[in-house]
Formats: C-alpha cells, structure tokens, sequence
C-alpha cells in the first residue's frame, strides 16, 4: 500500500503542504480534507470583493480540477470531528474513517462571537471566509447605516467595507485608539484620520453592549458600551479566532491558545503536525514561542510541514527550520499601512512622525529588533525585516533607524552578529 498524507485544511497552508507533498513524491497517497464549498481562495483579496471593488473570478487560487490534476483527493464540505493518533485514523462527521500515516492540521479559526444580547442576529456578520464576504457584499449593498467592533487587522477590514459600500457606519473601540498594542495615538490618528474620509467615524472607550432588533430577528441599532444607541442596520464584528483544535484535544498534542509546534512543525505526537493560524510555534528569531495569521507565515508553515512529514517518512528532502518575518498591508487607504515582525512585543520602542500622512513607529526585546509599523512609506521595510532575520543588537542606534532613508552600513553592528 502507498503512503497516505491527510491534510485537515485548505487554506493556504493546507493547500501548500498538499503541493509540496506532490511535487517531491508523486506516489504517495495525498488526502485534503475541509469543511469549505470550495477550494482554496485569496483570503487577503475577499475584503476588496466585499468593498464591491473586484468581482468573483480573480479571487479563486485553486479550481477543483486543480486538485485532480495532481491526484490529489479534495473532500469538500467534510468537517473532521476526531483524530486518533493510537489507530492513525481521523473520522468525518458523516461517519468516514480515513487513516494516515501522515497527518497535517491546518485547520485555522472560527471568528469569535460577541458575549452580548443579540449577537447572533440576522444582519450581525463576521469575517473570515469566501462565503461570509458574499453575504456582507450582497447587506453592505443595501445597508444605510453601520457599526464595526473590534479595533484591530480584521477590524478595519469591515470598517473599509462599509466605506467602500456607502453605508454611514460607527467604528466602536473600546480603548482611545484603533490597534492600541502595536500604534501610539500619533501614529493612530493617521488612520483614525482615513477612516473619517471614507465615511466610518472612530467612537473611542466604547465597544458594543447589545444589539436591538425588529420582529423579524434583524439587527437595527447597537448599545454601546455607554448606553448610546446607534442606529445600524449593518454589524461588523471582529473580536478575534477561536482556533479549530477540538479534534486535537485528547490527543496529546500541547493545546495553548494554539497547537504547540517546534521549528519543523512538528507536534510532540508521532506523525501528526500542524501548520498555519492553530500555530504556537518555536521562533526562532525570539527564541520562544510564537503566533502568526498571516499569509505568508501559513504558506511557508505548510510547504515546510509537507516536505518534513516526508523526510520523517525517509523520503530523500532537505528541509530547514521555520524562519519568517511576517507582514501584514493595509490598502484602504490613500496611504500605504505595512506592519511586519512583531509590533505588539517587545521591551522597548521609537517612533517618529515625518508628514501628517507619514509616520514610522520600531519594537525591540533585548536590544534587538523584532517589529514595527510604517504608514506612508513603506520603502525601509526589507531593510528592517534583514535587521530581524539578522537579530542584530541596535536599540542604541534609534536615531539612525529613524532617519527617513537609513543605510544598513550606517549602523555600527559588532561583527559577531
């Protein structure tokens, strides 16, 4: 009997560990397994299908032909409800039993529900998949008036949404800024300043209380936090993920907010791995652990899972340990926003504004570099992620990192490093 590798997920860790299972072992029994409708799709790009801004067609990566074309069995609309890593065998909700001799989890997140009156109501959306971006595309449309809560990455992506659709919406934050652990309120206003352009108004230390509905069950007005009502036909909510490790959890696998993996992917259960948003992966730049949603990080996590689970296999491939700077771009606005490494760790910051559309704000741990966010030019940021990668000491050369266009032969690095 041929190998078999079973990959819960088709996102693009998923997807990427399928394809380089493929292309080093083109025998070998590859199984992908998700609770989607449909293949894999551009996750970043559905925020400008929903804004009304780019129509179906470029979204979609992979066609299910795709799949076929490598003999690579995609399983469609099938949600996984037990892993048992005793009999190397995972079973579907229908009852299927698929063994593995490999088995990958990249199986992400479920957005978070909002713990308040209502929340499930019709016309309350999250934002996460290719299917919830038609159902906010097709309320967006029609909606007058909305709300947004959750001040951060997704946050803001619904918040364009309703700027992008025309809809006169209220952005409720419950600290004094939008994504107050990575900006400082200098850095914030720049974005606070864009969202009033394209029609969202920030409403600081507020947050959502509860939601009203009419008969039929559809939302109509969101409570905030201080008892003020606004009126909101529309609802955006991204509070976060809730990681899909159920089928995990009675495994052995190290469960922490996360599925602990070290720098290889692996879990501390034999042949079973994991790849993607689940990680707590070993980093090793920080030296610790780590998480990451972006998607490069899962893209890289899954072709690296694929070719380690067939070097364990004793397949003939070279495979290094994870080493990622991620980044994550914001294109809302007439500005150019760019986050990359780290920017909510660290011991120690500087920041510095250059224009009033132009700022730059750096994070370290340790004298090192290992974060930062830039709005307006973006240009320094291969420069920086090299710092990281390099873990280079250069928290006592702020000034020189904050210049406007920095050489890296400017800064005085001891050649240790």
């Amino acid at each position: 009997m041929s190998e078999s590798y079973v990959i819960v997920g088709d996102g693009i860790a998923g997807s990427s560990a399928a394809e380089a299972i493929r292309e080093e072992a083109p025998d070998v029994d590859v199984t992908v397994v998700t609770d989607e409708g449909e293949a894999l799709y551009n996750r970043i790009l559905i925020k400008e299908f929903a804004k009304g801004k780019l129509p179906e067609a470029p979204i979609s990566i992979h066609e299910e032909d795709w799949y076929d074309d490598r003999d690579i069995d995609l399983r469609l609309n099938t949600l996984v409800t037990d892993v048992n890593p005793g009999t190397h065998t995972i079973e579907t909700h229908d009852g299927d039993e698929i063994s593995y001799d490999k088995l990958l989890v990249a199986a992400g997140g479920t957005p978070n529900q909002l713990p308040v009156e209502n929340s499930d109501a019709e016309g309350v959306h999250h934002f996460w998949t290719f299917e919830d971006a038609r159902r906010i595309r097709e309320h967006a449309e029609e909606a007058d008036t909305g709300v947004v809560v959750g001040a951060g990455l997704l946050g803001i992506d619904l918040a364009a949404i309703c700027g992008g659709q025309d809809v006169d919406a209220k952005y409720l934050m419950r600290g004094n800024r939008w994504w107050r652990y990575a900006l400082s309120e200098e850095g914030a206003e720049i974005i606070h300043d864009g969202l009033r352009e394209k029609g969202v108004e920030p409403v600081f230390e507020s947050g959502a209380g509860s939601f009203e509905t009419n008969d039929d069950g559809e939302v109509v007005a969101t409570i905030d936090g201080n008892g003020v009502r606004h009126e909101s036909e529309f609802v955006g909510v991204a509070i976060g993920l809730d990681f899909n490790v159920e089928i995990l959890q009675d495994t052995g696998v190290t469960i922490e907010n996360g599925v602990h993996v070290d720098e290889y992917m692996r879990t501390e259960v034999e042949d079973v791995y994991a790849a993607g948003d689940i990680t707590q992966f070993h980093d090793t730049i920080l030296g610790e652990r780590a998480q990451n949603g972006s998607w490069g990080s899962a893209k890289q996590q899954g072709n690296l899972a694929g070719r380690v689970m067939l070097e364990d296999a004793g397949h003939d491939v070279e495979t290094e340990p994870f080493r990622w700077v991620s980044s994550y771009s914001i294109t809302h606005f007439d500005f150019p926003f760019l986050s990359f490494g780290f920017p909510t760790l660290g011991d120690d910051e500087a920041e510095r504004k250059y224009s009033d559309n132009e700022w730059r704000r750096l994070t370290f741990k340790d004298g090192k570099l290992i974060g930062g966010v830039l709005i307006g030019n973006l240009a320094p940021q291969s420069k920086y992620k090299q710092l990281i990668k390099d873990e280079a000491v250069v928290a006592d050369q702020k000034d020189v990192l904050l210049q406007d266009n920095f050489d890296l032969e400017d800064l005085a690095i001891p050649q240790e490093q």
